[in-house]
């Protein structure tokens, strides 16, 4: 029997995003028409409308679908922005925000999970999105700034690098902390440049690759 996917998206949408206070009608919409069973990994997909976090290549994983729709609604995206995704993984919430905003960069570390998210945005028709390999952490240099910008994986401590990036009024979503309890925080910058922090939910997801902390050697 073929698998009813419009279904199990909307049970999705009824039983785990409602419920976890998504009610903006803008990420809704964008969730009930992003086929999420085109970026799980291949046999995974009856699992692609789980409340799970999947396994990608390179021991990285998707985030649970309530999560990734906190993320889109926290951002109040406007479709004239211009957004940094900092973590392409999979590429599903590459596609989400690129048909919320103006224009995505999305930066990955593993070229294999670029190239594969590259392949499942082009067969959605999917155009507005700069995908590019680097690591942010270390050789990665901003040329504009952002409306919003995206860590998909965490950090142990605020890091300011981000909000230099953003323009004012810009947007900085980030998960800070350790496990198990990190706080997903939204940062947003004022036309002076002073940074407001507003905490949104608990959460605990992988760190992102080069920032995790650093163990202190004492000679």
């Amino acid at each position: 029997m073929e698998a009813n996917y419009d279904l199990a998206r909307a049970n999705m949408i009824e039983q785990q995003i409602r419920p976890w206070d998504v009610l903006d009608q803008k990420v809704l919409d964008v969730i009930s028409v992003t086929p999420r069973e085109l970026f799980v990994p291949s046999g995974k997909e009856h699992l692609a409308f789980a409340d799970l976090r999947l396994p990608l290549d390179h021991d990285q994983c998707m985030m649970t679908p309530k999560v990734e729709a906190r993320i889109l609604q926290s951002l109040t995206l406007q479709s004239t922005d211009n957004v940094l995704e900092v973590g392409t993984g999979s590429g599903y919430l590459t596609a989400c925000l690129a048909t919320m905003c103006a224009h995505v960069d999305s930066l990955e570390i593993h070229g294999q999970l670029s190239s594969q998210a590259k392949q499942r945005l082009e067969k959605i028709s999917i155009d507005n999105v700069e995908l590019q390999i680097c690591d942010v952490m270390q050789d990665w240099n901003a040329d504009k700034k952002y409306d919003a910008i995206i860590l998909t994986g965490s950090v142990p401590a605020y890091d300011d690098r981000f909000e230099k990036l953003l323009n004012d009024n810009g947007r900085l979503f980030m998960i800070v902390g350790a496990a198990p309890a990190m706080q997903a925080t939204l940062y947003t910058r004022g036309n002076q440049g002073e940074m407001e922090a507003t905490g949104l939910f608990e959460t605990s997801i992988q760190a992102l690759i080069g920032s995790e902390a650093k163990e202190e050697f004492v000679f």
